[in-house]
């Protein structure tokens, strides 16, 4: 597809970038020079460019304002001690914007297209990717709706963008999180869970607002039926270690299946560690933590890679976690990953795709 519809590339006349801090990056509020677009009409992607980053303009009907068909995914490109930039496992996001496109009931995108996008976007912008140790660049790929019109309908056409940041660390310190048992992020059995859909993360805002207004960073989701089951953490997959082992709740219609869980659980088992993939009841981590078992918490993304967990919050009870050292396996997980992820440690999963 995409060999046969080259990109069109309009440069910036002049960079923005000598007006960026790189020293002082504020998550996702610095966007670098240029934009990827690509439009799907008369069932079929058309004309693909590349523009300076800019305003968008729609009509005030456009159909993904008021019925929410859109969806997103987050990935991010490092530089190497080689000086290559390079990006983890793209096709993994890829195959999950596709899953998510299905459920929404939009187009998808070929593997030549996204790949050619991402690759000449990237190569264009490569002075945006950050040295700075722990500093990245985020690239958002997204999609919408574009028919513009006011009533209840499957779009007939989309606009699929990609746009990058510059960025610094996601959580500067461990969390304090709630175990949310009252409101939900998703439901179970036929939901959008699994789908990254601007919708889910809508409803999520309010107990989020809430629980900070109690005093916590982020929420711990539950499970639709009961509130019995841990199921995700604020935008994150969870992981707990109890009693040596490495625990998360099992993916499904209502837990991403983030790709970064997915490879931290091929590390930690590469480690030797034995990993369980199940159901895991708020009753299990209380005992735990009471029992002392409870050896660690975090939650694991693309943004934020590892976040450790320092306080639960549950039924007017709060929980100190004790702080995660060097030694813990959330450390040496995020050091592996992010050691590969840099180019400073050998690929021996083969994840990394060279971009620049």
């Amino acid at each position: 597809m995409i060999a046969t519809m080259p990109i069109n590339i309009n440069k910036v006349q002049k960079s923005r970038i000598d007006n960026v801090d790189f020293e002082n990056l504020q998550f996702g509020k610095i966007f670098a020079d240029h934009m990827f677009s690509i439009d799907f009409e008369q069932q079929t992607w058309q004309n693909p460019r590349i523009e300076p980053y800019d305003k968008i303009q729609f009509e005030p009907s456009l159909l993904a304002i008021h019925y929410g068909q859109a969806i997103f995914e987050g990935m991010k490109a490092y530089r190497t001690p080689q000086n290559e930039i390079v990006t983890f496992r793209p096709l993994e996001n890829l195959k999950r914007l596709n899953r998510s496109a299905e459920r929404m009931c939009m187009p998808a995108l070929s593997e030549d297209l996204f790949m050619e996008a991402l690759q000449q976007l990237i190569s264009l912008d490569k002075d945006w990717v950050p040295s700075k140790n722990g500093s990245t660049l985020y690239i958002r790929p997204f999609m919408f709706a574009t028919d513009e019109l006011v009533g209840m309908n499957i779009s007939e056409t989309y606009r699929f963008m990609i746009i990058t940041s510059p960025v610094g660390a996601y959580y500067a310190a461990p969390v304090k999180v709630k175990i949310e048992t009252e409101y939900l992020r998703a439901a179970k059995e036929g939901g959008v869970g699994y789908a990254k859909t601007a919708g889910n993360y809508a409803a999520s805002m309010y107990p989020m607002k809430l629980a900070r207004q109690q005093g916590y960073d982020q929420v711990i989701w539950t499970d639709s039926r009961e509130n019995k089951y841990l199921e995700e953490f604020g935008t994150m997959n969870i992981f707990l270690k109890i009693n040596g082992k490495l625990l998360t709740p099992e993916t499904g219609d209502s837990v991403l299946s983030g790709i970064t869980r997915d490879s931290l659980i091929q590390l930690a088992k590469h480690m030797g560690v034995e990993v369980e993939e199940r159901k895991i009841s708020i009753e299990e981590v209380i005992k735990a933590i009471k029992d002392n078992t409870l050896e660690e918490v975090f939650g694991a993304g693309t943004a934020a890679v590892i976040t450790p967990i320092a306080l639960i919050g549950y039924q007017n009870t709060q929980y100190t976690l004790k702080p995660l050292d060097t030694n813990s396996l959330a450390f040496k997980l995020k050091k592996a990953l992010t050691d590969i992820q840099t180019g400073k440690a050998e690929d021996i999963f083969q994840w990394m795709h060279k971009l620049a």
